[in-house]
């Protein structure tokens, strides 16, 4: 059983996953979880995350700013506090428009076991992987 824990994001670092993305891990397994992962992801202005799916699922907030989500082949305003459900399987994306203000998003997958796989490339990496984080 996983010991209680309160972390604060302004005390951890944001790793950057290239092309005006960066992400900080919160809830991991090497913090004591069993079954979620959960962080925040900064999208620079003009950037956007690579078209990818999921082998779990995924709910994203958005904490400040607005993006545009592309969601299995739908597009969708988001702004502050619209959160999605991305069943597994589902190709999604989200790009920021803004020329000067960053997206922040709030993501929580449902296994701690989550993966990414870039539609582009084919390539999956897991997500406790991805940034160095060892769990």
């Amino acid at each position: 059983m996983a010991e209680p824990l309160v972390l604060d994001p302004a005390g951890l670092a944001f790793r950057d996953r290239g092309n005006g993305v960066s992400t900080v891990h919160l809830v991991t397994a090497a913090r004591g979880a069993t079954a979620m992962l959960n962080g925040i992801t900064r999208i620079a202005p003009g950037a956007a995350v690579p078209e990818h799916f999921h082998n779990c699922e995924e709910s994203v907030i958005v904490l400040a700013g607005c993006a545009i989500g592309h969601i299995d082949g739908a597009e969708f305003a988001l702004s502050r506090h619209c959160t999605t459900l991305i069943p597994m399987g589902v190709p999604h994306y989200l790009a920021n428009p803004s020329a000067d203000e960053p997206v922040y998003i709030f993501w929580t997958y449902a296994s701690i076991d989550a993966t990414r796989t870039i539609v582009a490339t084919g390539k999956t990496s897991r997500i406790a992987e991805e940034l160095g984080v060892v769990d």
